[in-house]
Formats: structure tokens, sequence, C-alpha cells
């Protein structure tokens, strides 16, 4: 295949992704979209590719014999269905995160990847931001030696900007953010120590967003409880306290990971500001990074002294595109899999693990932090 033509299942959000597969002079065109929004359609064919087919009815874009991959960056909940028909129509599938927003979905999804014999990627972008990759080879490396503890923080500020002023904030769209959030960082968990996790026990709770709040509390972009009227971004349609919102704000996860690991996943979504914080320790010493100051600090024993530390700082080097660079490389990395058959780096199995360890850690948040197993993979799709 000397070029791979893709269409795009919701063509806002995620779905700005396909700038980076429109190269009609190199290896992927994209070449139709469908989306319920008929204005967002028209701006997508205007911005990328005046000439796509462009359709409200998903079932037509798979119909369209000259496409070879469709991209699945609609909505969570919508996820499950459009893949599974997109791989039975014969087409290579990029599915955003999460997978799907139950266990039983994402299974789903597998056993319809396995019978199409096409590719099957994940969005996990941050496998592909410099500030992950570094990190990953810094333990492959053995430098902090055998890794037995994990510990991560999720501050996810910007008063509720991504999460609670659109569908996410509703769990029957969304499950609960430690799938559409937190899948990310227990993905890294996972890939960055080679284990998935196995038991689970959480609390959680909704302490900040949602209805029954103080009158003088309200959205900062909103104008009244009911309606946001100085969005920033086209997605806040919604108030942030409205009562509909029931997924929880303020989560701790403990999991214990194959070989014995233990991780923590701590996740805010009030606090003032934006990053993610990871620590990993190892037999040989620890790891951790900043985003604010984009470094990775390293602390290993130079002898058998606990005392005596060597000290390294890694400097990320800066990348262009959206999500820090990851997107340009990911998109990269799904048109390798089409037209080289490589295995992506984002596999359909960390997906389903990632959403199976979430949904783990809300049934454990909601019957009020029992252990919880995480569900293991069906023997016929191991």
């Amino acid at each position: 295949m000397d070029q791979v033509r893709i269409g795009v299942v919701g063509v806002r959000g995620r779905g700005e992704l396909a700038q980076y597969w429109h190269r009609p002079e190199g290896r992927s065109i994209v070449v139709g979209g469908a989306d319920v929004n008929p204005k967002q359609l028209e701006a997508f064919r205007a911005r990328l590719n005046p000439e796509a087919f462009v359709t409200t009815d998903y079932e037509e874009l798979l119909a369209q014999g000259d496409i070879d991959a469709i991209a699945v960056t609609s909505p969570d909940f919508t996820h499950e269905a459009y893949a599974v028909a997109a791989l039975r129509a014969g087409k290579h599938v990029f599915c955003e995160k999460p997978l799907a927003i139950t266990v039983e979905g994402c299974d789903n999804i597998l056993r319809a990847w396995k019978e199409s014999g096409k590719q099957l990627m994940v969005g996990f972008n941050m496998r592909y931001l410099n500030m992950y990759r570094t990190m990953k080879g810094i333990v492959e490396s053995g430098a902090i030696g055998e890794i037995k503890a994990v510990w991560v923080r999720h501050f996810v500020g910007f008063g509720g900007d991504w999460y609670y002023h659109d569908w996410h904030g509703s769990s029957r769209h969304s499950t609960s953010l430690l799938l559409q959030k937190g899948s990310h960082d227990i993905d890294i968990i996972h890939w960055i120590t080679g284990q998935y996790a196995k038991k689970v026990s959480a609390f959680g709770s909704l302490d900040f967003y949602g209805g029954d709040k103080p009158d003088d509390l309200t959205c900062p972009a909103c104008a009244d409880k009911e309606t946001c009227t100085e969005a920033r971004f086209s997605h806040m349609d919604q108030c942030a306290f409205r009562r509909e919102i029931d997924v929880e704000d303020n989560n701790v996860v403990i999991m214990e990971l194959g070989g014995g690991i233990k991780a923590s996943y701590l996740q805010c979504h009030f606090t003032p500001d934006y990053h993610r914080n990871y620590v990993f320790i190892g037999t040989e010493g620890r790891m951790e990074n900043s985003e604010p100051d984009n470094k990775v600090y390293v602390k290993t024993r130079r002898s058998n002294k606990w005392h005596e530390m060597y000290d390294a700082v890694y400097d990320i080097k800066v990348a262009e595109g959206t999500h820090g660079g990851a997107d340009p490389v990911i998109c990269q990395d799904f048109i390798d899999a089409i037209v080289l058959g490589k295995t992506p780096v984002a596999t359909p199995m960390s997906g389903r693990m990632s959403v199976a360890a979430g949904i783990a850690a809300t049934e454990s948040i909601r019957s009020g932090g029992r252990v919880t197993a995480v569900r293991p993979v069906p023997d016929d799709l191991i």
C-alpha cells in the first residue's frame, strides 16, 4: 500500500489529529469524515480537504470502499460501536483512549480486531512524549534496578475546563474519570514497569463540582449555573456546577501490579495548576519527573553505602506539534503499523488493561473502598 486513505469519525476535539495524517504527497491522506454536527463537517473540509466525503452517518463513511483506515475520535461512549463496526467493515482502526467505557466493550473490540486481520491502535499519546520515552529508557537501562514502587500525582486544574463542562461529567457517558483521564496514567504505570495491575483499592468522591454548592460558588466560565456563555473551548457548553454531574473529582487509588509492585495514583480536578508527577522507586535508586521544569531526575547509590548518591538530571527536548509533540509521532506510528506491519507502541491490549484497572478502581470507590480484582483477559483473547 503506497498511501493510506483515512476517514475520521468525530472530527472535533481529538479529531484534530487528522492534520498529521493529511499528507497528500506522502504516505497518508484524509478523504472522509463523519460527525453529528454538519457545521463541524464543513469546517473539517475547509481546513483539510475540500474534496473529502463527509456525512452525519458513520455507517455511510464505513461503506466507502476507497477508505483503508478509520480514526475513532468521537466521545468515549461511542468507541465500542464505531471501532467494532469499522473493523468488521475491513478497516484498520485508530481508537482514541479509553478504548471503551466497559471491560466488556474493550473485549468486544479486541475480538473484532482478532477476527479482522487489520491493525488496531489505541490513542495513548503519552507513550510518545519525550518525557515518558526518556523515563522508559532509564528504567530499561537498569539504572534504578528492579522497580518496587510507583507514586503518581495528577493535578487536573483549570477550573474543570476539560471534564466538567460537557458529557464527561456524567457517569452514564464516561463511567469514571479514572477511565477517561486516568487511563493515560494507569497505562504509563503499566508501560514503564512492564506489569499490569492485578488488584486495586480506591477512595473517591465529588468534592467540588456538581450541584448543591453554595450560591456564590459559580463556574468562572458561566454567566449562571445553567449555561456556559463565556467558554474558551467549543465543548464547554454546560456549567461545571450543574446537578447532573456525578463522577468523582477527587480520587486515590492503590494498586498491586504483577511482580508485587505497589503503585498509587492520585487524581484531583480542582487544583489551581495542571501537571503530572511520577516517581518510580527501584532496588538501586529512584526516578522522578517534573513537567513544569521539563526534566527527569535520577538518584542512585554510588556504592553499598546508602548515603552516597549519584544524581543525574535529564533535560527533555521540546518537540513540535500538539500534546507536547506526541501527536505527530503517534499518527506516524499508526501509518507504520498499516504500511510496514509493525506492532504499534500503543497496543490494543494496553488499551484494554488500562480500562480494566480503571473500572476496578471505580467499582472499589463506589463500594466503600473494598479490594477489587482487575478482570483478567478472557482465554479467547490471549
